[in-house]
């Protein structure tokens, strides 16, 4: 594979041309390291309208060739009550400065009744509208995305995939053929544990770096974007340093999957 293919894709059937890095300021690396981010070419961008680094970022980005760019937000599903998913949307454009959304996420969904008919028909009438240009959850339900994949229900789906649950491999990506929607996936570093030497795992061998666990999955062609969200720039540069080198040879990817399920082995609870 092509360095350049590599790290550029286009997100499903959206037609949305993409950097295969996805970028999250959620723990606050600071607006230099976003803007660092755009001069790497990096053009997915998900924010939560909260994370006012990422706003402030957008707000200014956005207002030239906005076509560039791809903005991804959401309504969080709630533990209580029901969210009020246009009253949402309204909120993230006046957030973000823009007319539009590239991808409008019903986030946290856990089970199938999280995310009824009637929250999916609201998200069809806002991409009808030219609100959002494609829907999608978020969701660590397996099987329920795999549902939602042969059924083509959505655009693009953001589902959990590293090297230690790799169960997408089986439950969701055998589904994505007929109907193409774009996968987005979070926790390559499964809160860093992919990044840390598990019990019983030789003091002779070594520990992944997280730029490894990045790249096992972009080595994986059904992924599309793998959100990172790091803290500090060198976090940043480390990453992108070694997902700069490609796909994972063969060596590397038996390494990885070997790893992955030693932490898997060691799990406590986890979503």
């Amino acid at each position: 594979m092509q360095t350049d293919n590599f790290l550029y894709t286009t997100l499903g059937r959206t037609g949305m041309e993409i950097h295969r890095v996805g970028f999250s300021a959620t723990y606050r690396p600071g607006k230099k390291i976003i803007y660092k981010a755009l001069d790497e070419g990096i053009n997915y961008f998900f924010g939560y309208g909260i994370d006012t680094q990422m706003t402030a970022v957008m707000r200014d980005v956005l207002k030239n060739n906005r076509e560039k760019y791809v903005l991804a937000t959401g309504v969080y599903n709630l533990i209580v009550g029901y969210p009020d998913i246009r009253r949402t949307l309204e909120k993230r454009l006046r957030q973000f400065g823009t007319e539009y959304i590239d991808v409008f996420l019903f986030l946290g969904v856990t089970k199938e009744k999280d995310f009824p008919q009637a929250a999916r028909d609201e998200l069809y009438r806002l991409r009808d509208e030219g609100k959002v240009r494609a829907i999608g959850m978020s969701t660590h339900d397996r099987k329920f995305a795999g549902t939602l994949a042969r059924e083509g229900a959505l655009d693009v789906m953001m589902v959990r995939y590293n090297a230690a649950h790799r169960g997408a491999e089986e439950e969701i990506f055998p589904y994505l053929q007929q109907h193409n929607p774009g996968i987005i996936s979070f926790t390559a570093t499964r809160w860093r544990k992919l990044t840390r030497r598990p019990k019983k795992w030789s003091k002779d061998e070594v520990v992944p770096t997280p730029g490894m666990a990045y790249r096992f999955v972009l080595s994986n062609p059904h992924v599309h974007v793998c959100m990172m969200a790091p803290s500090n720039p060198a976090q940043f540069e480390m990453n992108m340093n070694e997902i700069r080198k490609g796909p994972l040879d063969e060596e590397e990817f038996t390494f990885m999957k070997s790893f992955g399920d030693a932490v898997y082995r060691r799990k406590r609870w986890f979503m």
